[in-house]
């Protein structure tokens, strides 16, 4: 090792060092054979099991898309159920080889958390719901409110912000789960329920009378949700990062589950890259020419994954709004695979 360290010198040293380490989650992930994929458990359109355990969700395909990528398999996945509270823990500890849980992408979990995020999958925006019998059509006029709230969550933060900024006063009422600050909510021990308000449409399907409730105008924050990695791992940073610009850009070029078999014999470059008919771009990840063939056809592009789940073609019903690519005045751009 001397020898190479002279040969090579210092910063021919650190990239042998680097080199070294930044395969490992993707040599973990391919020799158990399963992706470990931490998500909600709770949160309808997002991530959660049906009556027969089957996982389904707008985050859950995002796993199921990666498991495709590395194994060819969207069900080469084992889903954790993470709490808000415990899903960097779970990350750090190396419990999950990525968190795709509606988490919001901050500077503190960045730099002070040992995370990465890689993307932002999907642009949120914190909101409140209430009863249509409290009569209020505002934020604004919750002034001495008591509010359930997931506790661990940025959502727990902006709340304080929003109140103090307004100057109005209120109670807080923190939960450790989805499910308990909900059901505290729907039997009467709070007047709001706030959360990220794609979160709202999806929980408001799971009280006892959905239609009594109401999401209110407002949206006091940013909340720009993205799956996270940990610090130190490079290949897998890129991998989980460039799955999300992959599936947007398989949506530009008008790539979807049905014709993708047709659109890998195209002559556009663009098509070819993307489909691995050119270029080495998915061995330079560490995975195959097709990987992004792989997670199209199996999963469909990053249009179809959001109507399925979230969109039209759901019970939610949420509209594409930021979401929307570029090209049709949203904030979804996919970054050039060349």
């Amino acid at each position: 090792m001397n020898r190479v360290l002279t040969l090579l010198g210092i910063a021919g040293a650190a990239i042998l060092i680097t080199s070294a380490s930044i395969a490992q989650t993707l040599n973990t992930v391919k020799t158990r054979g399963s992706l470990s994929c931490g998500a909600n458990g709770q949160l309808p359109g997002f991530g959660l099991p049906d009556a027969q355990g089957n996982w389904k969700g707008f985050d859950v395909d995002y796993c199921r898309a990666l498991a495709a990528a590395v194994f060819d398999d969207p069900n080469k996945v084992k889903f954790v159920a993470l709490t808000a509270k415990d899903r960097f823990t779970a990350l750090q500890s190396g419990d999950v080889d990525v968190l795709v849980r509606n988490t919001t992408w901050t500077s503190s979990r960045d730099t002070q958390l040992g995370l990465n995020a890689t993307g932002v999958n999907y642009f949120d925006g914190q909101g409140f719901m209430v009863r249509k019998a409290l009569k209020v059509n505002s934020a604004l006029e919750l002034n001495d409110a008591a509010i359930c709230v997931q506790q661990g969550t940025t959502t727990e933060l902006n709340l304080g912000d929003y109140f103090r900024a307004n100057r109005m006063r209120f109670k807080t009422v923190t939960f450790a789960s989805v499910d308990e600050a909900l059901a505290a909510y729907d039997s009467g021990r709070c007047d709001a329920y706030t959360t990220d308000a794609s979160g709202l449409y999806g929980v408001r399907l799971k009280l006892a009378k959905p239609d009594d409730h109401i999401v209110l105008p407002e949206i006091i924050s940013k909340e720009p949700l993205s799956p996270f990695v940990r610090h130190g791992d490079d290949q897998w940073f890129d991998i989980v990062k460039w799955a999300h610009f992959a599936l947007v850009n398989a949506e530009e070029l008008a790539i979807s589950k049905a014709n993708v078999d047709e659109q890998i014999k195209s002559i556009n470059p663009e098509i070819k890259r993307l489909l691995g008919a050119e270029g080495n771009f998915g061995e330079q990840l560490g995975l195959t020419k097709d990987w992004v063939y792989r997670m199209v056809k199996h999963l469909g592009n990053y249009g179809e994954i959001f109507e399925r789940n979230i969109g039209q073609g759901s019970p939610l019903k949420i509209t594409r709004g930021l979401n929307s690519l570029w090209t049709k005045g949203g904030l979804q751009y996919g970054m050039p695979l060349r």
